[in-house]
């Protein structure tokens, strides 16, 4: 994926596809300030896919590596 490709933003509705979590739970980590990074442009909330990326390989866990 190119660097511009990680800049684009997409709406909650793609967010949620990449992220296989819905809507309303997307809505719900806004408003308790957890889950990735956002853009707000006026009423518009919108999520870069590379931050969406980012943040769900952040929740990785490798079982091995405890070992």
């Amino acid at each position: 994926m190119t660097d511009l490709e990680r800049l684009r933003s997409v709406d909650e509705k793609v967010a949620e596809e990449i992220l296989g979590h819905s809507r309303k739970t997307l809505q719900n980590w806004r408003l308790l300030r957890r889950g990735p990074p956002y853009l707000k442009c006026g009423r518009s909330v919108r999520y870069r896919i590379g931050d969406l990326l980012d943040w769900q390989a952040a929740g990785r866990v490798d079982p091995e590596a405890s070992r």
